[in-house]
């Protein structure tokens, strides 16, 4: 089915001392969570794995605290049922609470009622883990796509402003390079619901990631430093960052078995990314994603 995507204009974020304030955003789960591990591990034998997640939680919330930046956390389900107090510290130290489903299945391996019950279920335990409202929520590897669009309706319907689910590239394992660069209505029958792609810069007619992640840690900071601030002056749009607790973690077990491919994805430059994290966070402003695209739902009910 095509789709007739129309691109929606975000509230003006926070402002910076250069003028633009960036969404920073993490994904909160275990390091042997990964889809990239998902045929080595079985999701039934999780439990018998070392957790890490709440220490390397912590670890970034006490790099925030040293930048004063405050991020969007998209906690697993699975993960606030075990680490109540850490969900109340990322509330408490004044993040954003928000979902990333309940055990890191992808989005398009759900049916619609599989679904729902998945993104209604992880907003009732993190609003009872952090005594705060939810209305973000980010698909395990950015799996919304052309097959499963029906999912923006499915959040909407249960009660979520926004979703953070899209990557506009070719990826072997996600993405949709067709959808627009910037916030948009991704359903007419939806109209409350806006999908935040994550940020890409146009180069020769493709667009290129610049969000974080693997692509980070991987290519040269120099790179992350001349995107970040041709998307924030040139093109005056913030950057959507996204990086993972385990990324800060370069001694966490090896999994065995893992094909070349994951392995170079997962471990690659785990031993740099705190470095250049603390610098990121000292070059550019960034804040929670609902502040900076005027998604609060003090703003919200203003509207």
């Amino acid at each position: 089915m095509q789709l007739d995507l129309k691109p929606r204009e975000a509230t003006s974020p926070v402002s910076a001392p250069d003028g633009r304030c960036n969404a920073m955003s993490v994904d909160v789960e275990e390091h042997f969570q990964v889809h990239a591990f998902a045929r080595q591990i079985e999701r039934d034998a999780w439990a018998a794995h070392e957790s890490r997640v709440e220490r390397n939680t912590e670890r970034v919330l006490q790099i925030f605290a040293d930048h004063g930046a405050r991020s969007t956390f998209f906690v697993l389900g699975w993960v606030a049922e075990r680490c109540p107090a850490l969900i109340r510290r990322i509330v408490a130290e004044g993040h954003e609470l928000a979902s990333h489903g309940y055990c890191h299945i992808r989005a398009d391996a759900q049916s619609p009622e599989e679904f729902r019950d998945d993104v209604r279920r992880t907003k009732g335990l993190l609003e009872d883990a952090g005594g705060t409202g939810i209305i973000g929520y980010r698909a395990a590897s950015f799996s919304i796509g052309k097959r499963n669009w029906w999912a923006f309706d499915v959040l909407a319907e249960e009660g979520y402003r926004y979703s953070s689910s899209i990557f506009p590239i070719h990826h072997d394992q996600y993405g949709v390079p067709t959808a627009p660069r910037d916030p948009f209505a991704p359903s007419p029958d939806a109209p409350s619901l806006v999908e935040l792609p994550m940020s890409t810069v146009r180069v020769f007619g493709q667009n290129l990631p610049c969000s974080g992640g693997g692509y980070f840690r991987i290519f040269p900071y120099a790179l992350f430093q001349l995107a970040v601030r041709r998307l924030n002056r040139a093109e005056n749009r913030p950057c959507m960052f996204y990086f993972h607790p385990w990324e800060v973690d370069p001694g966490q077990p090896r999994i065995p078995g893992a094909s070349l491919k994951s392995r170079l994805r997962h471990y690659t430059n785990l031993d740099r990314m705190e470095p250049k994290l603390h610098r990121l966070l000292d070059e550019f402003a960034w804040d929670r994603v609902d502040r900076v695209y005027g998604l609060t739902s003090e703003t919200r009910a203003a509207q």
